[in-house]
Formats: C-alpha cells, sequence, structure tokens
C-alpha cells in the first residue's frame, strides 16, 4: 500500500513539474507580449531611431503629428478592415518595377499599423536581392536575415524593435543569391509559419522584390495571405501595370496604391 501511495505522489508531482515546464516554455515564447498593456522588449534588440533620418527617407508615420501621416492611416484602417474580413494575417508588398517607392509605404503602413492597440506589426525584408529596410530607417550594424539563412543566428538574435512600441523589423543587410529558391525553401516556409502563428494580433508585412525584376516575388507569394502593388505616378506605365495584374490575377490583390503623386492635400486641421 505505501508503494502504491509513493508511486501516486511521484506521478503528481511528476505531472506538476511537466506543467511548470510548459508555463515556464509559454512565458518564454510570449516574452515580447503585451505586459499589462503595454509591451516590454526583453529578448528583441530594441534600438532608437534618428529621427531625421526617417524624415529624409520618407518616413513619416514615426510622427504621429506629421500631417502626412493621415494617408498611411487611412490606408492602413482600408487593409485592416479587408483582411480582418477574410482573417488574413499576411501581407506582400511589390511593384511593378524598381524604385516605385514600395519599401517606403512597407515602412510607413508598418508603423502606422503598430499604433493600433489591436495589433502588432512585423516587417520583414524579404527582398532579398536588394535589401533596403535597414538602410532606411537606420538601423546599426547587428545579425540579420543573411545570417539566420547561414546558421550563423537564430530568428530572436536578428529581430529588431525600432522604438515603436508593438513594431518588430526583421531587416536583411547582405544580397542573398539565388533568391528564389531561397524565399520557396522549407528553411524560410518554416520561418514564415512560425512567424504567423506565434501571435494572433501580429499583422506580417513581406516587402517583396518587384515583379518585372525576377521571379523571386511571384514565388513567394502562395505564401501570404495578400497582396499590396505599389505604383509610381509618370513611371508606371499602363503596360506595366497590366502586365503586374496579370501576374497577381491568382493572388488576392487588396489595392493599388499610387504613389510619387503631385498633387497637394489640404490640411485643415
Amino acid at each position: 500500500m505505501e508503494r502504491i501511495k509513493e508511486a501516486i505522489s511521484k506521478a503528481r508531482n511528476s505531472q506538476g513539474l511537466k506543467e511548470q515546464i510548459k508555463s515556464r516554455a509559454q512565458v518564454d515564447i510570449h516574452r515580447d507580449e503585451l505586459n499589462n498593456d503595454e509591451i516590454t522588449y526583453q529578448e528583441t534588440k530594441v534600438v532608437q531611431l534618428d529621427t531625421k533620418h526617417l524624415e529624409n527617407n520618407r518616413i513619416v508615420t514615426f510622427d504621429s503629428e506629421d500631417p502626412d501621416s493621415v494617408a498611411f492611416d487611412i490606408l492602413r484602417t482600408q487593409i485592416l478592415t479587408k483582411m480582418k474580413e477574410n482573417n488574413w494575417r499576411t501581407l506582400a508588398i511589390t511593384s511593378p518595377t524598381p524604385e516605385c517607392g514600395k519599401t517606403v509605404v512597407a515602412l510607413n503602413l508598418a508603423m502606422s499599423i503598430a499604433k493600433q492597440t489591436e495589433h502588432t506589426a512585423l516587417l520583414v525584408d524579404f527582398d532579398l536581392r536588394k535589401p533596403r529596410i535597414s538602410q532606411y530607417l537606420g538601423l546599426p550594424a547587428g545579425k540579420s536575415l543573411f545570417d539566420f539563412l547561414e546558421n550563423k543566428a537564430e530568428i530572436k538574435d536578428v529581430l529588431v524593435n525600432p522604438g515603436l512600441p508593438r513594431l518588430v523589423v526583421l531587416p536583411n543587410t547582405t544580397p542573398v543569391r539565388n533568391a528564389a529558391e531561397t524565399l520557396t525553401s522549407r528553411r524560410i516556409k518554416s520561418m514564415v509559419t512560425d512567424l504567423r502563428d506565434r501571435y494572433e494580433s501580429r499583422v506580417i508585412i513581406f516587402d517583396l522584390p518587384p515583379l518585372m525584376a525576377a521571379d523571386d516575388a511571384m514565388a513567394f507569394l502562395p505564401q501570404v495571405d495578400c497582396v499590396l502593388l505599389i505604383v509610381a505616378s509618370d513611371e508606371s506605365t499602363p503596360a506595366e501595370i497590366k502586365e503586374s495584374r496579370r501576374q497577381l490575377q491568382s493572388s488576392n490583390l487588396i489595392g493599388v496604391v499610387l504613389n510619387k503623386s503631385h498633387e497637394k492635400q489640404s490640411h485643415y486641421y
């Protein structure tokens, strides 16, 4: 009888230990999540950005008082409404050709989304041939997506919080060879799944290469829920826009943004 009681006691202690380990694991996984309605970053590296550098690179939504940020807030609301209707959580941003301003739009949109208390935003630099997010933000030198792909770093060592609550960036600083093959590799697919499923409130934005520069964007698009196309006023030709829409017809094209417009808005507030 004593042996039976001892066995039951050991089983209970073992189960209790398992629950503690499970609980600790969950705490570790969510270490960068909400804490009394605030986010405390304990694993993710936090850096403070130079606001002048952001302004010079047309990153305006970092400053809520900037009147030019209103356009991105409107875009944010339109996109989040559409994504919520379809239960979408991943968004790709691309353009027909280079220099349409897709990365600037991606950065401003991600910052605008991060300001909403219901969401966190993760911006991923998947323009592997010509990464620019780190440069536009003025991030200090450090490990990037390239190091993760080379098995020299874990994702948690690469993620950066640029001083804005609810926003995390996965930067890249080194061009990657065989970009299309990399974007469809098991390693990338597994990473995307993990990033998407970790937090329910997270919206992930992938900055992809231009559609006509290579097949990278088209190769990756099946892994995302929807796509936003950025075209440049007076630069993107009707033929380029038509061809881009043709390429995206099998994807969920959530909208088209006309960038670099010379029309002036009247700021009446």
